[in-house]
């Protein structure tokens, strides 16, 4: 058995680019939707048991039907809905894979945003290796711009040394069984300041991979990223 899932994370309602009538994920790039490109980039990796969607369950069956009509050649992806919050979309990912299949020591996990479809089979195939080897992995590229901290929004508190700082991308990939375990062994305090994935492991005191990114696995987040998108799209980067 593989023992190697995808899971892309499509909770998102995609409020940040403003009067849209769908999530951002469905919103159309070169005349495909953009959730689309991302199963396509999982779906040619031969790696991957199954590929787990999940998005809103309001969007459960639309999300099933852009499948069926964009990728009907592909028999390994199924959706389901995702939780309250990131994590816990997550945890449902975990939790259909383990009723589905079971979960074993060596079941793996690579979990990406539907909204970055220009991940690359070398992303994908790293974050694979090293979430087998190591436990944990985060795509992350270095920091460009300086950081700046502040904690009240108005003044600046510090300025981390820039070789030191990292943005970080998807995939983050874990062994399954590890991530579960350390999420149910936090507070509720601690679960309300998660902001991804792999902060429940640092929480927790449990190493991290670093896996080399790249700048064009963009994040379409607000308008002028959808631009970017259809600039890269048009450019034909090999990705």
């Amino acid at each position: 058995m593989k023992e190697v899932y995808g899971l892309i994370l499509a909770g998102g309602v995609g409020a940040r680019m403003g009067n849209v009538e769908k999530p951002k994920q469905y919103m159309e790039l070169g005349g495909r939707p953009v959730i689309i490109y991302t199963i396509e980039k999982f779906a040619v990796c031969p790696d991957f048991e199954r590929i787990v969607v999940l998005c809103p369950a309001t969007w459960v069956h639309y999300t099933e039907d852009l499948i069926r009509r964009y990728l009907p050649q592909v028999k390994n992806v199924f959706v389901t809905a995702g939780g309250e919050t990131r994590n816990e979309t997550l945890m449902n990912g975990i939790r259909f894979i383990e009723t589905n299949d079971g979960l074993s020591e060596d079941t793996v996990i690579v979990t990406h945003d539907a909204v970055r479809p220009f991940v690359t089979h070398r992303i994908l195939q790293e974050n694979i290796q090293y979430a087998r080897e190591k436990g944990a992995c985060n795509t992350v590229i270095p920091a460009t711009d300086t950081i700046v901290e502040s904690t009240d929004g108005e003044w600046v508190t510090r300025i981390p040394d820039r070789r030191h700082m990292f943005q970080g991308q998807t995939p983050q990939s874990f062994n399954a069984k590890l991530l579960r375990d350390a999420y149910e062994s936090l507070s509720p305090e601690e679960k309300d300041v998660l902001t991804d994935a792999c902060k429940i492991l640092v929480m927790k005191g449990i190493p991290v991979k670093l896996i080399r990114g790249e700048v064009y696995n963009i994040k379409i987040t607000y308008p002028y990223d959808l631009r970017v998108a259809e600039s890269i799209l048009g450019g034909n980067l090999s990705c």
